[in-house]
């Protein structure tokens, strides 16, 4: 039976270092980002690594990575998300998979789909949706 866990992970840090910057604006850069949980039965610490491409308009497109270790539920264990996303200078969207055999102790097997959809009024916090199973 599939959970959906709707919950909001607090940006602990947010570090993010340009790699390449092209003379008409457009860059390249890579976030180290450091969030945190508790609600609604979770209890989780995760970081967030992106690598990111910004327009000369600043809107982006990145490809991501998020390793979560805690408890969902009554499960404690850990897993990672990878994913990709947009940001159109309002809105960052981002939607990941669960990578096959990341699950560690009571959620090895587990499986899913997470989506985040936030706004700089959300801040410091970045909602999140986890739909899982977990054999």
């Amino acid at each position: 039976m599939t959970t959906i866990l709707e919950t909001k992970l607090e940006i602990k840090s947010w570090d993010e270092k340009p790699y390449r910057e092209l003379e008409d604006g457009r860059k390249f850069t890579r976030a180290d980002v450091v969030l945190a949980g508790s609600e609604d039965g979770v209890d989780v610490n995760a970081t967030w690594e992106a690598l990111m491409y910004y327009a000369a308009d600043g809107s982006s497109t990145y490809v991501c990575l998020m390793h979560i270790t805690g408890r969902l539920g009554d499960r404690s264990g850990s897993f990672v998300l990878q994913g990709s996303g947009t940001y159109d200078g309002q809105q960052a969207r981002t939607e990941s998979v669960l990578v096959a055999g990341s699950g560690t102790g009571e959620l090895a097997g587990v499986t899913g789909t997470s989506e985040s959809v936030s706004t700089h009024e959300d801040y410091p916090f970045m909602p999140l949706t986890l739909k899982y199973d977990v054999e």
